[in-house]
């Protein structure tokens, strides 16, 4: 890749368009030649991103570096929605990863290749990240939580608050301002009740959505310990008394330091059972089956006995 192209895209923060490559005084062939040889990827109609960062990006990354494409070819445009949250860089979950939503000076909503255009709401100041402009992050929340439903919301706003990027108050204020019905003052209403800042990923936020929607009394980053008052481990939920349950997510016990942590992990488990608790874990594919969790709960409380 040309040299001075790759500087624009770095300063552009990894992408570029065609004004980025005419700028430098090369043409169609010279980007053809760059895709060709795996230096950039199209994402969009005049929309490049450099291929080293795109394939090392998660999927809430590689969103944002589309978003980031696009809105360089469209000045006055504002990111929205989940395109905004990943501009924030605030977790996502339930929302389009391909859809790209902007506010402009258009009509209507429209989706045109991927792009999801929205009218201008003037109540909403835009601010800026790495030169992008974008709906601040209690906005955002809101928007994704109207679009894609609470447990999207909850995830996004979860990992908003335990970052300390945004605060309940303006969550309510930007549900306020767009509201359009009683559903959706009930969905924001709902959004605000079920979050919990002490949620530390996307799995611990959804297996709390999933206990709570089938009815358990939750507790989430519970602290535990012995009679002596010794301190033996902080678990993801306590349901009840003695059921603790914890999310395992893409965890891997391989070299010396996962044994490590293996081994501290059996030890902490044992000492929780010692004291009457039933651990239960869950992984992602578990919580596409409530009804299987249910079942597992259920059986560790008969098992149980509350001691904590």
């Amino acid at each position: 890749m040309d040299d001075r192209l790759r500087r624009r895209a770095e300063q552009n923060g990894d992408v570029f368009t065609w004004e980025d490559v005419r700028s430098c005084l090369l043409g169609e062939h010279d980007v053809r030649e760059v895709v060709r040889a795996g230096e950039a990827v199209r994402v969009r109609r005049n929309a490049y991103v450099l291929e080293d960062r795109w394939r090392s990006a998660r999927p809430e990354e590689q969103l944002a570096l589309r978003v980031r494409a696009v809105l360089l070819g469209r000045p006055g445009h504002t990111a929205s929605h989940q395109s905004a949250l990943a501009l924030h860089g605030i977790a996502l979950w339930g929302v389009p990863s391909r859809v790209v939503d902007l506010m402009a000076p258009v009509p209507r909503t429209r989706t045109v290749s991927g792009v999801r255009t929205h009218p201008v709401d003037a109540a909403i100041e835009p601010v800026h990240v790495g030169g992008y402009a974008t709906v601040d992050i209690a906005t955002a929340v809101v928007q994704v939580t109207l679009r894609c439903g609470v447990e999207a919301g909850v995830v996004a706003l979860d990992d908003a608050l335990h970052q300390r990027r945004c605060r309940l108050p303006q969550v309510q204020a930007a549900g306020e301002r767009l509201a359009r019905g009683p559903l959706d003052r009930a969905r924001v209403a709902a959004l605000v009740e079920r979050a919990d800042p002490s949620c530390e990923s996307v799995g611990e936020s959804r297996t709390r959505l999933l206990l709570h929607g089938l009815g358990y009394d939750v507790r989430s980053q519970v602290s535990v310990s012995d009679d002596h008052g010794s301190f033996v481990g902080r678990v993801d939920f306590m349901v009840g008394g003695a059921v603790v349950v914890e999310f395992d997510g893409m965890v891997k016990y391989e070299g010396a330091d996962g044994r490590g942590a293996l081994a501290r992990e059996k030890a902490r488990e044992e000492r929780l059972t010692a004291l009457g608790c039933v651990v239960i874990r869950l992984v992602w594919a578990d919580l596409d089956h409530p009804e299987r969790v249910r079942a597992r709960i259920d059986g560790a409380q008969r098992r149980g006995i509350s001691t904590v």
